[in-house]
């Protein structure tokens, strides 16, 4: 495992009086160029190796204190290769597809999709803070699939309609792009559906922009009358530096269920070490590993697929160095499936 090391020397981050400054700044601010994201690094040389074909359609998004968290001189950083695109991509796998978990068949109403019994989950919006090559809704129709348009109005009369739905899950895109006034105007509806007691976000903005975690949006948890779940996503322990262990304090101290789900990804984290450090260093932060995901095969992210046998050895070598709940589950996504499936 490559430690993290920041390089606040090769990546010009605001002063330290600015770095606490409004979240939507740092969003903007955001690389978008591959090549500038491995000249900051320290291997634009590298470039035409690293980058060859890779004009994937799927555009580059990297907050710059992430990138912050890469390790200089190493075209091989676990971080970097979660958002460099490459030839890779390009290629057309048998047995991938652009929907591979099913989302469109669970559609209900604009936005909503309806897979498990007693939840249901609102694509709350298409943006993300960053881009991650094997992203599983990297082919969505997000123009079209949006809960939050016309004010979640048609999400809302879904929801109200339906007894059996005690659990609203926020997806995306990345629920927590979006204003937290918008946020607001969500739950203050969510209030007023009797039946509706959870909710359940899931984000990755706490990990790669934590400055997202600011006083507008405790206040807003603060004040949910429901219980609540952030579900972050971290792959591997550099992710982790202490802006993103305070945001996670901040959302403990609000009253939320903090747990993370990951993805087994080659190259990545497909070792016992990484695997057996992103656990104890999620802990350390009040968040407990939930789901290990083997990857969802969407067309244009087979190079990061780790076989079965090898995800199932992976943890029998976690259980025989970690406390058993540190033990992420194993699990893949199935479309049609009545619930994530066991490995």
């Amino acid at each position: 495992m490559i430690p993290a090391s920041p390089l606040f020397s090769q990546i010009p981050l605001p002063r330290a009086a600015e770095r606490n400054s409004r979240w939507q700044q740092h969003w903007r601010d955001a690389i978008t160029d591959p090549v500038e994201l491995l000249r900051l690094l320290g291997i634009e040389s590298q470039a035409g190796v690293l980058l060859a074909g890779a004009d994937t359609g799927f555009a580059v998004r990297v907050p710059r204190g992430f990138a912050a968290r890469m390790r200089p001189g190493d075209p091989a950083d676990p971080l970097l290769l979660q958002v460099l695109p490459g030839a890779d991509e390009l290629l057309t796998t048998p047995g991938y597809s652009i929907d591979a978990v099913g989302d469109m068949a669970a559609r209900t109403v604009a936005g909503v999709l309806h897979k498990y019994e007693g939840r249901a989950l609102l694509i709350a919006t298409g943006s993300c803070a960053i881009n991650c090559r094997y992203c599983f809704r990297r082919h969505f129709p997000y123009a079209e699939e949006t809960a939050a348009t016309a004010h979640w109005r048609a999400a809302i009369d879904h929801l109200a309609s339906d007894a059996s739905i005690s659990e609203v899950i926020l997806s995306g895109g990345d629920p927590l792009s979006l204003a937290t006034a918008k946020l607001a105007e969500l739950t203050d509806a969510l209030a007023t559906i009797p039946h509706v007691r959870r909710l359940r976000i899931h984000t990755r903005l706490p990990v790669v922009l934590p400055q997202r975690i600011d006083a507008e949006l405790i206040n807003w948890m603060d004040g949910l009358p429901l219980q609540k779940i952030v579900v972050l996503h971290a792959n591997h322990a550099n992710e982790i530096d202490p802006a993103v262990a305070e945001a996670c304090r901040k959302l403990a101290r609000s009253g939320v269920t903090l747990l993370n789900q990951s993805v087994l990804l080659r190259r990545i984290n497909d070792n016992v070490d990484a695997l057996a450090s992103l656990g104890e260093t999620l802990f350390a932060c009040g968040v407990l590993p939930y789901y290990l995901h083997q990857l969802d095969r969407v067309q244009g992210t087979a190079h990061f697929e780790v076989a079965d046998q090898a995800a199932l050895d992976l943890i029998d070598a976690l259980r025989a160095r970690l406390p058993g709940y540190l033990i992420p589950r194993l699990v893949r996504e199935t479309a049609g499936a009545a619930s994530k499936l066991p490995v």
